[in-house]
């Protein structure tokens, strides 16, 4: 695009472009050990209160990744050997992510939660010979072992990098019920036996460098078999640096990141680990981003500025009926990505905190962001907002995907940037697919103002085909989402015989509130245009989620295709 005109909207102080230092991402740990070790690193808060509060310094951190590093060496793990991780947000997790990339093995972080037929095609796929797992979901990781790569499980306690006070009440009230209680099986070993045993000399001084394979992040399945996309170095380190600098007003030494979204999933592990390591800021880590009065204690207690979330997260603490007996008011600055955010939640959210809170966007096969509303200009209401610096972006057509479309038509968005990952592992021709001259092919459908502000329309693979229509689900969840009775909704295609498919909506009320089928088809028609209102309507409890609350319609899908429902039916379930 020979034309950019996001760049005359950008804040003042954001640059147009950058410089990447050709470095691996730990250098921005062992940097921050030289120069500020003392530091505060990595502030641990796994339940609310003064008593549970751990911390690590810079330096301290940057001992105990060598001391691993060593230790996972002595395990067999040499440069490019992937590693799964399978943790919650704890030192351990951080501890074992620097481990792996000092030795220029790879990162598979993975979702603890999974299944074991989810943990096992991941860690097959990946070819992950150890495996470092918290103890809860050690007997999870077991049953599959023998059908994996896997040799070698390292075993780690949540209680390992407690408080003392915490520690023991955890050992005598909640160890066991939790399923912590574990011990290692003969051939698998303890994460402190392996650092204790090792001393931080002991690491071998692995060149690892720009263009070297950090993480296979597998995409969250929503549209098809999970895919290990590969991130290399130089990727995360410009994504850090790009986020940094759209923080505009962010200073060193003087932030604080929150970390209540998971970092095992891409977008907590670049826009909150490896941006606050980028600034040398302290690191506070939630285990439990369910734990709302852990949230609000922790922003209490360590003034944290910068709090990247989801919209699901920032509406529960909007509507958690005791947020205003705390005090949230450090919050500065918040990028809400994974899903929609809506002016309603976005404007509570600020007032609540005095937070500025714009919507960004981002994917595992650039990890994480590539667009975000700045800071300090103008919020334009559904938009994405604009290119990070470094990052082009086009809008091209659906049928060649070549013709790039003027401003204000819909077509595939399509990236090109330094944080475009390298291509998915072991698929060439899928591959092949999403980078075509340079280019990453999304798979979201988009357009642009004349302002160069990017909106976000659906799903090039979830859009609907209704008796020759094109239907844009997203359309219609925004406009149902304005009801007042709802909470939540997602809408979908359903086979139909008629049309082909038709639309459903699957719909959760607020709580307290009676809803029915008729009122959202009367809303609806107010709103929409005739072929587009919803011929079924399912009420439900609760909708199936991603672990950083992006709502599955594919799920739903898929579940309504195994069952039949009569035309306009109306469930709930």
């Amino acid at each position: 695009m020979s034309e950019r005109p996001w760049l005359q909207n950008y804040d003042p102080g954001v640059p147009h472009t950058l410089e990447y230092p050709p470095v691996p991402l730990t250098h921005f740990l062992e940097e921050y050990a030289k120069k500020h070790p003392e530091r505060p690193a990595l502030i641990f808060q796994p339940a609310p209160g003064n008593f549970a509060v751990s911390r690590l310094t810079y330096a301290a951190l940057n001992e105990l990744t060598d001391r691993l590093a060593a230790g996972l060496h002595s395990l067999g793990v040499r440069k490019g050997d992937r590693v799964g991780l399978l943790m919650v947000n704890s030192p351990q997790f951080v501890i074992s992510y620097f481990a792996v990339l000092k030795l220029g093995a790879v990162v598979v972080a993975t979702n603890p939660l999974y299944s074991p037929r989810e943990m096992e095609h991941q860690l097959s796929d990946a070819g992950a010979k150890v495996a470092i797992v918290m103890s809860r979901f050690y007997p999870q990781l077991k049953k599959i072992q023998e059908r994996t790569p896997v040799k070698t499980i390292v075993v780690t306690n949540i209680k390992d990098y407690m408080s003392p006070a915490l520690r023991l009440l955890f050992t005598l009230l909640k160890e066991k019920k939790s399923g912590d209680r574990v011990a290692p099986a003969p051939g698998d070993i303890s994460f402190r036996e392996l650092i204790i045993r090792h001393r931080p000399h002991e690491r071998p001084r692995t060149e690892v460098g720009p263009d070297d394979l950090a993480l296979l992040q597998y995409t969250g399945g929503t549209t098809g078999t999970p895919k290990g996309a590969m991130a290399l170095h130089r990727n995360l380190v410009a994504n850090a640096l790009q986020i940094r600098a759209w923080y505009v007003m962010a200073q060193e030494g003087r932030e604080v990141v929150l970390a209540a979204i998971p970092l095992f999933h891409v977008y907590g592990m670049v826009t909150c680990l490896a941006f606050a390591l980028s600034f040398g800021a302290p690191l506070v880590l939630l285990p439990d981003p369910r734990d709302l009065r852990n949230i609000f204690f922790a922003i209490q207690k360590h003034r944290p500025t910068v709090f990247p979330g989801v919209p699901t997260l920032y509406n529960a603490i909007n509507n958690h009926p005791d947020v205003k007996k705390y005090d949230l008011s450090s919050i500065k600055a918040c990028i809400s990505g994974s899903a929609p955010l809506l002016s309603e939640t976005q404007q509570k959210f600020e007032a609540l905190t005095g937070a500025v809170l714009r919507e960004g966007y981002g994917l595992s096969e650039a990890p994480t962001a590539t667009h975000c509303n700045p800071f300090l200009g103008e919020n334009r209401r559904g938009s994405i907002g604009m290119p990070l610096p470094d990052v082009d972006c086009k809008i091209v057509s659906m049928e060649d995907g070549i013709t790039e479309l003027p401003p204000g038509e819909v077509g595939e968005l399509v990236i090109k940037g330094p944080q475009v990952f390298a291509g998915y592992w072991n698929k060439p021709e899928e591959t092949a697919l999403a980078l075509r001259d340079g280019w990453l092919y999304t798979g979201d459908l988009a357009r642009m103002d004349e302002d160069g502000y990017f909106y976000i329309v659906d799903r090039k693979k979830e859009m609907i085909i209704a008796g020759g229509y094109n239907i844009y689900p997203r359309e219609i969840e925004e406009v149902i989402k304005e009801h007042p009775k709802v909470l939540e909704v997602a809408a979908g295609g359903i086979p139909d015989p008629y049309r082909g498919e038709t639309v459903k909506v699957w719909v959760v009320p607020r709580p307290g509130e009676n809803l029915t089928a008729e009122e959202i088809r009367e809303f609806c028609r107010e709103r929409l245009a005739k072929f587009k209102i919803p011929t079924h309507i399912e009420f439900r409890h609760e909708l199936p989620k991603t672990t950083v609350g992006k709502i599955l319609r594919r799920v739903l899908v898929e579940e309504e295709k195994k069952r039949h429902q009569g035309p306009g039916g109306v469930t709930f379930s």
